[in-house]
């Protein structure tokens, strides 16, 4: 004969009660975490998302009108905002390439077992470490056209005809701030790199060898598809970047001559603080949110399914 044994109820309450009370301690914790990212992040972006539909102008005691999509009819026919536009996909697109190419050399290069590789890896990031304002400006000494760096090195090497006024000049103002901005640019992407040429086991590299692959089809069967996800995350993260570039741009030309190196942060910015339209330079930066995320996804989606294949 069997006999059931019967459990006593276990009462959950205070086993619910102790996981509501774990919980709340993590979000208070977390709290002076995310408070400064609400504030200084989300906070802005909802009330930049909510100026770009209503009238909002500088002033004090000024009153603000939702106007609706008024601003966004008014930027589709402003040519002003799509030449600004053109030209910062032709900025983000040139200095992202660019620098990727030279920080996969460069990144190659410090890889190898070299003397001083330290001090050169050291060397390699100094433009990182710099701010913006700062680089631009000793970028300006280096392209002025009287005692610059640059019309001086020409003029000592007899190629006196070359000189000229590189950020003043329509045809030369726009590939000489591109320059500027890949030398400011390239140290994070080769740090990137580096790390994650370092990450690629050593011993796939010594069984290609055997198997009698030479060094750049070892690059392109090995080392190229092990890099692909850092080459993704990194040329998108440099192209975000890029376009959103101001400081580096503004020091330099302004926006000028004539508006050839006018990035679409520069065109934003005029719009609110020296013609004092917050509301239509809300509309822009909405905008351009709308089509870098578009393009991103686009460019994600191609570079994982190619990555995957």
């Amino acid at each position: 004969m069997t006999t059931l044994t019967v459990r006593p109820a276990v009462d959950r309450a205070p086993r619910r009660r102790r996981r509501r009370s774990d919980r709340a301690t993590v979000y208070l914790l977390l709290l002076p975490s995310l408070l400064p990212v609400l504030v200084l992040s989300v906070f802005p972006l909802l009330r930049g998302i909510y100026l770009g539909f209503t009238d909002a102008r500088a002033g004090r005691n000024v009153e603000i009108s939702f106007t609706g999509l008024a601003n966004y009819r008014e930027l589709l026919h402003d040519e002003l905002f799509w030449s600004s536009f053109r030209i910062g996909l032709l900025w983000a697109f040139s200095v992202t390439v660019l620098q990727f190419l030279l920080a996969l050399g460069l990144a190659l290069l410090l890889n190898q077992r070299l003397r001083f590789r330290g001090l050169a890896r050291v060397l390699a990031v100094v433009p990182w470490a710099m701010p913006p304002v700062v680089v631009g400006i000793l970028w300006r000494l280096v392209y002025h056209p009287d005692a610059g760096l640059l019309n001086e090195f020409l003029y000592r090497i007899g190629a006196d005809g070359l000189r000229t006024t590189w950020l003043g000049d329509f045809s030369t103002a726009l590939p000489a701030v591109i320059i500027v901005g890949v030398w400011a640019g390239m140290p994070q992407t080769t740090v990137v790199l580096l790390a994650g040429l370092q990450s690629v086991p050593r011993e796939l590299h010594e069984a290609a060898a055997v198997d009698g692959a030479d060094a750049w089809q070892r690059f392109r069967s090995v080392t190229l598809p092990s890099l692909m996800p850092v080459i993704v995350a990194i040329t998108s993260l440099d192209f975000i970047w890029n376009f959103n570039s101001f400081g580096l741009v503004y020091v330099l030309t302004a926006g000028g001559p004539g508006g050839r190196t006018m990035l679409p942060m520069l065109f934003a910015y005029e719009e609110a603080f020296r013609y004092g339209d917050y509301g239509y330079a809300a509309a822009l930066g909405n905008v351009m949110v709308v089509i870098v995320v578009a393009l991103l996804a686009v460019y994600l989606r191609r570079r994982l399914r190619e990555a995957n294949q």
